[in-house]
């Protein structure tokens, strides 16, 4: 089974104030963090920008670990985001994840993307029923094939996509701490107090 990691980094980062994904997170750019922690999870690695500047910075930091495209309609929507992911993915199966999952568990990619073989989508779910749709498994044919569909009724959010797809298989958060007992892996870095405690983590890490 081919794997893919696909790396959403052309959000506005508006909560944040500016472009997150290349500031330096304890002295590297976040979103190496995220690259290093997946690391030999998957074949081929993506990651989405919303501009050609941005793609041009960020190909000068990564030197060829990860193929850098551009959003294809520019309006940094996750969803669109997510299309233009799948459409360059050449692997059959893709996971998804912000740029500022700076804590993802390597363990917990794996996982997902090995119990994607037969679904269209693997998807962790909460106890009170939240899903996480972008640190999620894909079947890359069928979630651009729904995807499509769900831009084409004019919605742009990722859970009109899910609600595309059939034969999707959910995950408790409650088994996956059984690999990131904190479930650290699903903290994003959304404010300057998120990142504050990123880089206190990072350093109790050390």
């Amino acid at each position: 089974m081919s794997k893919a990691i696909i790396v959403l980094a052309g959000g506005l980062s508006a909560r944040f104030g500016q472009d997150k994904c290349l500031k330096k997170l304890t002295g590297k750019p976040l979103v190496l963090h995220v690259l290093d922690r997946v690391e030999g999870v998957a074949e081929e690695k993506i990651i989405v920008v919303g501009s050609n500047d941005q793609r041009n910075e960020l190909s000068g930091v990564l030197r060829q670990r990860a193929e850098v495209v551009v959003d294809k309609q520019g309006d940094h929507s996750p969803l669109i985001g997510a299309l233009t992911g799948f459409e360059t993915a050449k692997a059959e199966h893709a996971l998804l994840l912000p740029c500022d999952a700076a804590f993802v568990s390597a363990d917990i990619v794996s996982l997902l993307l090995d119990l994607c073989q037969g679904r269209s989508a693997v998807i962790p779910r909460w106890p009170d029923g939240k899903i996480e749709p972008l640190q999620a498994a894909y079947h890359v044919k069928s979630a651009a094939h729904a995807t499509r569909k769900a831009l084409e009724e004019g919605k742009r959010d990722m859970l009109s996509m899910i609600a595309q797809l059939q034969g999707i298989r959910y995950v408790s958060t409650l088994v996956l701490q059984q690999y990131d007992d904190s479930l650290r892996t699903f903290f994003n870095i959304n404010t300057v107090d998120d990142w504050n405690r990123a880089e206190s983590m990072l350093k109790r890490i050390r």
